[in-house]
């Protein structure tokens, strides 16, 4: 396994942690799983760009990285609907997106290359890296309306990323071969 993969693998390490840290009441442990969760988040640049700086680009950091990438936005949010701070329906949104493509991903009768995130697929994360950030976070009430907006602009652009992913690849394989 090289260094970007290792470092991708990694992430997986914060989010028991993150998970744990979300569950207790007081503010400082809520500080601690936001801190936990935006350094993983930034390891999703840096391995990144240590595939490309070291061109250790992978099929194995391909499938790895958006995998790690989902368990990363998931659990926080299956962690916030518990603690009522988002609807379950929204983050089901996001669910059913996530393995829409990862299914499509796999199977080979659709598709036959692993393809890196497009940039709808990078808002997408970026979009729901700062609404979880702003979720975990304990900020005044002031700040609900505009965590909530947050959270409802990364499931619109989970869902608009989803269909420019999959309609031209769903479209192809409308073709009689």
């Amino acid at each position: 396994m090289n260094i970007p993969n290792s470092i991708t693998f990694s992430r997986l390490l914060g989010l028991p942690f993150i998970l744990y840290f979300l569950h207790d009441p007081k503010e400082e442990m809520r500080w601690i799983a936001l801190a936990i969760f935006l350094v993983a988040a930034a390891t999703d640049w840096l391995d990144g760009y240590l595939a490309r700086k070291l061109n250790q680009i992978t099929d194995l950091g391909k499938f790895l990285d958006p995998l790690v990438d989902k368990l990363l936005v998931l659990a926080p949010l299956l962690a916030l609907i518990e603690i009522d701070k988002v609807p379950a329906w929204g983050v089901f949104l996001i669910l059913g997106r996530e393995l829409a493509i990862a299914g499509w991903r796999v199977n080979p009768n659709l598709t036959t290359e692993i393809s890196g995130a497009n940039l709808w697929g990078k808002l997408k994360t970026v979009s729901q890296i700062i609404a979880i950030a702003l979720l975990i976070a304990p900020l005044p009430a002031i700040w609900l309306v505009p965590s909530l907006v947050a959270f409802w602009l990364s499931v619109a652009l989970t869902l608009i990323s989803g269909g420019i992913y999959l309609w031209p690849q769903f479209a192809a394989n409308l073709k009689p071969h």
